[in-house]
């Protein structure tokens, strides 16, 4: 249950920002032996990597924090963040785990289907609420979101990996909030296009 926690905590924090799980997962692999990849994953230890993911992960930071341009880095990450999602689920051995069973170990697709789906749908959400926020903020909530965003995926993925009980309750309540947040983005979505037809109707 826990490796599908671990995988699943991985994934939804690769949907807000693709880098940050993956350079987690690299250097705890890399430097402790508190993850242990399997050796069709050991490029997430390379240096290289790690190197490329941290360049990668300072354009994101700047980027997702400007009104307007983090549209356009949601549009391009569209891709990115679900195949990090499952390259991070997989390289976790969660889905070779689930329920001890041989079968998920056997069909370890699976493990990459599952951090697509979860990844996908946190950057759908994210890549959602985003324009609510610039317009109800003309622009000035971008980065304090970003920054909120950016914060929780490197605290679910830390917590992934060193405390998957912690992990789950975050997973939960990460959820809820999801829900909550793509509610008041479509309320806000509705009242403003209420407004817009009062306002082009005839005087």
């Amino acid at each position: 249950m826990f490796a599908m926690v671990t995988g699943l905590s991985l994934a939804a924090a690769a949907g807000l920002n693709a880098y940050i799980p993956v350079l987690v997962v690299g250097l705890l692999a890399m430097f402790t032996h508190t993850v242990t990849l399997p050796h069709q994953y050991a490029w997430m230890t390379h240096g290289w990597v790690l190197a490329i993911v941290a360049v990668l992960l300072a354009a994101e930071v700047v980027f997702d924090k400007i009104a307007v341009v983090d549209h356009l880095n949601d549009a391009i990450q569209t891709l990115v963040r679900p195949a990090a999602g499952g390259a991070v689920f997989a390289a976790t051995s969660a889905a070779g785990h689930v329920d001890s069973s041989s079968f998920m170990h056997d069909h370890s697709w699976i493990g990459w289907v599952l951090g697509i789906a979860v990844a996908f749908v946190v950057h759908l959400t994210k890549a959602g609420v985003r324009p609510a926020v610039n317009v109800g903020t003309a622009g000035t909530g971008t980065p304090v979101v970003s920054a909120v965003e950016d914060a929780v995926s490197l605290g679910m993925s830390l917590l992934a990996v060193l405390a998957p009980v912690l992990a789950l309750i975050a997973l939960v309540v990460f959820a809820l909030v999801m829900i909550r947040l793509v509610r008041v983005a479509l309320a806000s979505r509705r009242r403003r296009r209420a407004r817009r037809t009062a306002a082009a109707r005839p005087g």
